[in-house]
């Protein structure tokens, strides 16, 4: 018996076989889901065929650290933003042996929200080396904590379905 939920699970089990069948390797860079993302990708039997590593950057210092965001970047634009989502996802593929790789951060709540960045924002990244980054910003709003953070597995997984879908 999985600890996800069902349609989670049935959608890292395809990650699983896809990135299997195309040779390809993820990394995770996360911070609002805290490793819950590789969590639900290794749930998965055979999943060492294909996930390198996770970085779990919680804090901006292990962002810079970890995973190389730039310091720059985390003042002028906050942890939850475009550019450190991007940095991030591009940081988790320079800094592992992996072909592709998504990265989070928001704000699950229930505080540290703001009227500009409000409790259930998420930004998310995926690269893929040889393609251009995308990126996501989602709006779950104030649904809980772990509503957020189970939107943001689902949002983060279909990212990498998309990019493995990639023509090379």
């Amino acid at each position: 018996m999985s600890i996800w939920p069902a349609d989670i699970e049935q959608t890292a089990r395809a990650i699983v076989a896809g990135f299997a069948a195309r040779g390809l390797t993820i990394a995770t860079a996360e911070s609002c889901t805290a490793g819950l993302i590789a969590g639900a990708i290794t749930e998965i039997a055979g999943s060492s065929a294909v996930f390198d590593r996770g970085f779990v950057t919680y804090s901006n210092a292990a962002k810079e650290e970890m995973i190389g965001v730039s310091a720059g970047t985390l003042r002028a634009h906050g942890a939850v933003s475009r550019p450190t989502a991007i940095e991030m996802a591009e940081g988790a593929l320079r800094r592992s042996r992996a072909s592709v790789s998504v990265a989070v951060t928001g704000i699950a709540g229930p505080g540290g929200g703001s009227p500009e960045k409000p409790v259930g924002l998420v930004h998310l990244a995926a690269a893929r080396k040889g393609h251009r980054t995308l990126h996501r910003e989602m709006r779950y709003g104030d649904l809980g904590r772990s509503a957020v953070r189970l939107a943001t597995i689902r949002t983060a997984l279909e990212m990498l379905v998309e990019l493995s879908n990639a023509a090379d």
